[in-house]
């Protein structure tokens, strides 16, 4: 390959809509060019990149027993009523009507349409498993896309998706696709971590997460230094606390005039934070619930939406709490409101004693609360908070936080989509029966951002050697045109192609600072200079991409080291 005959495009500038380091740099090396919010054009370089991760992706998909295959991007209404998820599925689902006026959506994912595929191919348990898999773009209309290609509208991504006659089988599948993914990320030379995580829109019994470890990260993640324990913030625990101590204090309510936050009332009362809970007020399904957490614990979204009747919960606005506590948002409490009220204690609230909590009485809080005498047990005890970097994790290390950029998702769909479509086959005695689903994703383009805001320093992108355009750059320095050395260039070229590297010559001419300086943006691992005095020495300027200083080798020399 030259590049005089490729199309590269680098500029100096920064653009001022990118703000992630990554959109910087596929910018400014000429990888990406935007056409519309979210939506990209890849040029040459950025579809070699591409191509490479789509290359390894699929080699192991193969290696693990996955079969490929390509849906529709385009998908029928019907389809997606059937499971439910036209409406549920929200505004990121892009729906579009043909000449007919049918209805249709731009997939941003297919468990219904190879659902569709399965119920019409596979009848009987001798078919299965099987794991179906493509690498195909997909569409989600984001409110606000940004971030470049990490959070675009259209990505592309490989999504696999098997089927199985029992639970045990899934569970086989899904510890094979977690290897898979393993290795898929190992190979592409990427620091990451698989995590708990939570099932989100696609729902199923248990999934885990793969996230390339970047403090770019939208991401926080919980782990342990006692094992490898890792989740997603979403569905990280930490210990269970220890029994509730016995009240110690006599109830009394205290005057609290402008104090409304527990740091506030904290800071007053001359008591730890850990002292005092946190009251806060939604509406769920049933009606007004108050959630209770420690002081200084955050209530988990999530987590709270999984409580019973808590599904589509949202804040309480300022009239119903007026309604139905009396009072105003500042001074909230579980003691003394009527029973119509469910409270929702976080397990460590529940095995508090002699706590602060809101009077329920504008510039008052009570203190010295205890469970049982001064108020009736929590109707639901529940981990519903975020974990606290510090604290005892469950395997008896310490929590830790790290943040990361999510490339893969592994899920056990369990029945919800084969259910929902009456999908069955015949097992061994001729019954009918609905096959379990797994679910497994990788954002391939995805894992090209991510990458450099992992790798990457002041001069540009330093792929890992994986995923680089090309591994090896040739460098020509001919001022004087000497045909000798373009030669030289060019049987060095061979030679290292004939030696299976995926080298490739810069002849387009340039000024050595400006050719380098591309070179150092573009990130290509390794860079070997041809010039008049190096022939005349007998040597080749190697420089690793990742290297201070560059050196001389002579030809066996350089071979080796671009072999090693």
């Amino acid at each position: 390959m030259r590049l005089s005959r490729f199309h590269l495009h680098t500029t100096k500038e920064t653009p001022a809509d990118a703000e992630l380091v990554s959109h910087k740099l596929m910018l400014r090396a000429g990888m990406i060019r935007k056409l519309a919010a979210g939506l990209y054009t890849w040029s040459p370089l950025g579809l070699r990149v591409l191509r490479k991760v789509e290359a390894i992706v699929r080699e192991e998909m193969d290696r693990a027993g996955a079969v490929e295959l390509q849906l529709p991007t385009i998908q029928p209404r019907e389809l997606w009523e059937e499971t439910g998820r036209w409406e549920k599925f929200g505004g990121q689902l892009l729906k579009i009507k043909d000449r007919k006026e049918a209805g249709y959506c731009y997939s941003p994912t297919a468990e219904e349409a190879i659902t569709d595929f399965a119920r019409q191919e596979l009848s009987s348990y001798k078919q299965l498993p099987v794991n179906f898999y493509q690498v195909q773009t997909k569409f989600r209309d984001e409110i606000r896309p940004r971030f470049g290609v990490m959070r675009a509208r259209e990505f592309l991504m490989k999504d696999a998706y098997s089927f199985h006659v029992g639970d045990a089988d899934l569970a086989r599948e899904y510890e094979n696709m977690k290897a898979a993914y393993t290795r898929i990320f190992t190979r592409l030379g990427l620091e990451f971590r698989a995590v708990q995580a939570d099932s989100g829109a696609i729902g199923g019994d248990a999934s885990q997460e793969f996230h390339v470890l970047a403090d770019s990260g939208e991401d926080a993640l919980a782990f342990s230094t006692g094992s490898d324990y890792a989740a997603n913030v979403e569905a990280a625990q930490a210990a269970a606390p220890g029994p509730r101590p016995a009240a110690a204090e006599a109830l009394r309510k205290v005057d609290t005039p402008t104090q409304k936050t527990c740091e506030d009332v904290a800071a007053l009362l001359g008591i730890p934070l850990q002292r005092t809970v946190k009251s806060v007020a939604v509406m769920g399904d049933d009606g007004f619930v108050l959630a209770l957490v420690r002081g200084d614990h955050m209530v988990n979204e999530i987590k709270l939406a999984k409580v019973a009747g808590l599904g589509d919960y949202r804040p309480a606005t300022e009239a119903e709490i007026a309604e139905h506590l009396g009072s105003e948002p500042g001074f909230l409490g579980p003691v003394g409101p009527a029973k119509t009220i469910r409270v929702v204690a976080d397990r460590e609230v529940a095995a508090m004693a002699d706590f602060v909590v809101g009077a329920n009485e504008a510039g008052f809080h009570i203190a010295g609360v205890n469970w049982g005498r001064d108020l009736a047990e929590a109707d639901v005890v529940a981990d519903i908070r975020n974990v606290v970097a510090g604290e005892k994790a469950a395997d008896g290390g310490e929590i830790r936080l790290a943040r990361g950029i999510e490339v893969g998702h592994v899920f056990q769909l369990g029945r919800k989509y084969s259910e929902a479509m009456k999908f069955t086959v015949l097992d061994e005695t001729g019954k009918a029966t609905v096959p379990a689903m797994g679910c497994y994703g990788i954002g391939v383009s995805r894992i090209v951002a991510a990458a450099i805001e992992q790798n990457h320093d002041e001069a540009g992108i330093v792929w890992p050697a994986p995923m680089a355009p090309w591994t090896v750059a040739v460098c020509v320095i001919n001022p004087k045109k000497d045909a000798s050395v373009d030669a030289a260039a060019e049987a060095l070229l061979a030679e290292l192609q004939a030696a299976g590297l995926d080298a490739v010559l810069d002849d387009r001419g340039l000024r050595p600072g400006a050719m380098f300086a591309d070179i150092e943006l573009i990130g290509i691992p390794h860079r070997v200079v041809v010039s008049e005095r190096g022939l005349a020495a007998g040597t080749f300027e190697y420089r690793a991409r990742n290297a201070s200083e560059a050196e001389s080798l002579d030809r066996v020399q350089l071979l080796e080291k671009l072999r090693g």
